[in-house]
This record gives structure tokens, C-alpha cells and sequence, in this order.
């Protein structure tokens, strides 16, 4: 007996899921009396459920105030917001601030570089859990205490009912960003933001939180937009990678095009300035030069005074998005040429 397989057509294929996270053409500027700094300078991007975007970059390249714009944390009386954004087809930018209140925390959390500032020194690591749940879910104080000790046992903190009662400078720096991650989580985020979360932690604690890290977030189907200098850290936990720079996205795609075949001059420059396992006896390639002053942009490619590809034509215009058939776009007029000489193999993949 031959089964047969009827196919839909276009009009009854089942509808695409919509993404999780939508930003177009977000422009961030901060004013003030003396100069308007352009941090954030045209980005667009989608990201799917349970996907994890690591968007890299130099210090100063806008990472950092494109997160903290998701969650409208930036000041208002000098802050100039364009373009859109959206988390689960809510518009951020139009959201009362009753209702992004009700947002952060619930459907989007954010885990921070330093515990130390996103943890109150008066009040026990319990007492802190307990008002983030307790917020966001009408339950008890018991029922929400109940759940903290859940929260400390999965990020696995060692002798959790102990350390409910410990204040924040009770703790190691391990300890605390755990507890910052378990706040983060307090309430089930679909979308959790991680701004450099373990960059002040040393080595070994860095490769714990990032494996506890990735594999909640499995767990759990969350989205994460995972901000980091460090190549390797992406290479380890990304699906898709963007590389910011002078607050435009100037190289996007999976983490294997962009990590393994760079189509950018600045991101084959970041990768050589990276250190490999297998060639640590080898000098490091610094990248010529300083990032741009934001209150003054070059014309042109931002990158070009810094690229030794670089010609005339190259200060004319902001270069275009180029994308291949694959969905890897990267801001260079010189991509084929550059790809060309830069290709890496996966042998040389940064690793942490």
C-alpha cells in the first residue's frame, strides 16, 4: 500500500511565527548642552524564541545602549529614541510607563555586568527575591519565598536556605551574579538580556555562569540577546551574532558565518586580535587606531580611517547592507574582496 502526501499550497502553509524580538532602524541619541553624542545609529534585527543573539563589539560600540533601549532605561530628558521596537508584538516605544513596568521583570529581564549595582546592600538576598516575585505574580510572601529557594537551587547555589538570609556583601562575585541571574528568571522571561555579565568574574567562574547560562535558557525556550567583547564567549553560546560598531551593525549572521568566514574588515581584525588555543605563542594582531568620537562620525564607512582595505571611495557614503544567499550581511563595498582574503577555517575558532 503506497501512502500518499498531499502538500499545501502557499495560502494554507501554516503562518510563519512571528519574531519574539523586532527592532527597525533604532536611532539613539543622548543630548546635552554642549554636544549630541549619535550612540545608536540605524540597527535592525529580528530574534527568534528560544534563539541566542550575542551582539559584539568594542567598548563605546552602542551594544549596551541598544539593550538598555528594550527596556526604556535610559533618561528622559536627554535621550532622543527613533525607529521601533517590539518584544511579543509590544511596541515599546509606545508602551505607557505603567505598562513597561508591568513588562520588565515579567516578559523581559535583564542580567547586569556588576551584581553589586543591581543588588540593594540593606536588604537580604531572600528579602530581594521575594519583592521581584511578588511584583510581577500575586502570591504570598510564603509561596514566594518558596520559590527563591527554587530559583537559588537552579542556579546552583551552594547551601541555598543559607544564603537567602546573606546580604550582597555576604557573597563572592560568583555567588552574586548567580543571585542576579536567579532574580532575572523570578518571573519566567520569554526575552532575558545579559549586558556583559561576566566580565568582572575571573576565568573559571566566567565558564560556569556561561554553561548555566546557556543551558537554562535551553530549558526554559527563553530568547537572549547576550552582549560581549570577548569572540569566544559567542563562539560558545550564539545562534546568530551581530557586530556593532560606532552604533551601527556593520557584520550579522549565524555564528558559524560570522565567527569562521567574515565578510567585514573589522570583524577578521577583532578575530585576529583574539587569542587561540592552538597559537597562544603567536603575537596578537592589534587593531590600528581608536573607535570613532560619537559626537563626530567620520563620513563615509565609520571604520575606514582604522582599515588597511580602505580607499577614497570608502569615505563617500555609510556603506549599504550586503547580504548573501545565506542571510550573512555584512556594511563593506568591498565585501567579495575582502571574504576572499580573510575566510578563516574551523580550526581557528576562538574558544573560552
Amino acid at each position: 500500500m503506497v501512502s500518499q502526501m498531499t502538500s499545501l499550497s502557499p495560502s494554507q502553509a501554516a503562518p510563519h511565527p512571528a519574531p519574539l524580538v523586532r527592532v527597525d532602524d533604532l536611532r539613539v541619541r543622548f543630548v546635552s548642552r554642549d554636544a549630541t553624542v549619535r550612540a545608536v545609529n540605524g540597527i535592525s534585527f529580528d530574534l527568534e524564541r528560544g534563539k541566542v543573539l550575542c551582539v559584539i563589539g568594542e567598548s563605546g560600540s552602542g551594544k549596551s545602549v541598544m539593550m538598555r533601549s528594550l527596556l526604556r532605561l535610559h533618561p528622559k530628558k536627554r535621550t532622543v529614541i527613533e525607529g521601533t521596537m517590539s518584544v511579543a508584538e509590544h511596541d515599546i516605544g509606545a508602551l505607557s510607563e505603567r505598562a513597561m513596568t508591568g513588562l520588565r521583570g515579567s516578559l523581559v529581564s535583564m542580567v547586569f555586568q556588576e551584581p553589586m549595582t543591581a543588588l540593594d546592600p540593606l536588604y537580604r538576598i531572600g528579602d530581594q527575591i521575594v519583592e521581584t516575585v511578588r511584583r510581577h505574580e500575586h502570591v504570598s510572601r510564603q509561596a514566594a519565598l518558596a520559590r527563591a529557594l527554587e530559583l537559588l537551587q537552579l542556579v546552583r547555589v551552594p547551601s541555598p536556605e543559607r544564603r537567602l538570609r546573606a546580604y550582597p556583601h555576604e557573597l563572592s562575585g560568583g555567588l552574586r551574579q548567580r543571585i542576579v541571574i536567579a532574580m532575572a528568571l523570578a518571573c519566567r522571561p520569554s526575552l532575558l538580556l545579559a549586558d556583559e555579565p561576566t566580565t568582572a568574574l575571573d576565568a573559571s567562574v566566567q565558564i560556569q555562569i556561561l554553561v548555566l547560562l546557556r543551558k537554562i535558557q535551553r530549558e526554559m525556550g527563553m530568547a537572549m540577546i547576550f552582549v560581549t567583547h570577548d569572540l569566544g564567549v559567542a563562539a560558545q553560546i550564539a545562534d546568530q551574532v551581530a557586530v556593532m560598531y560606532a552604533g551601527r551593525i556593520i557584520e550579522y549572521g549565524s555564528a558559524g558565518d560570522v565567527l569562521l568566514a567574515p565578510q567585514h574588515p573589522y570583524t577578521k581584525a577583532m578575530l585576529a586580535a583574539t587569542a587561540k588555543d592552538q597559537d597562544r605563542s603567536l603575537a596578537l594582531e592589534a587593531i590600528a587606531g581608536s573607535p570613532p568620537d560619537l559626537r563626530a562620525l567620520p563620513e563615509g564607512c565609520n571604520f575606514a580611517p582604522r582599515c588597511k582595505f580602505a580607499g577614497p571611495d570608502c569615505t563617500v557614503a555609510t556603506p549599504p547592507p550586503i547580504t548573501d544567499a545565506g542571510d550573512h550581511m555584512a556594511r563593506c563595498i568591498r565585501v567579495g574582496i575582502v571574504a576572499h582574503k580573510l575566510t578563516f577555517s574551523a580550526t581557528t575558532m576562538p574558544t573560552i
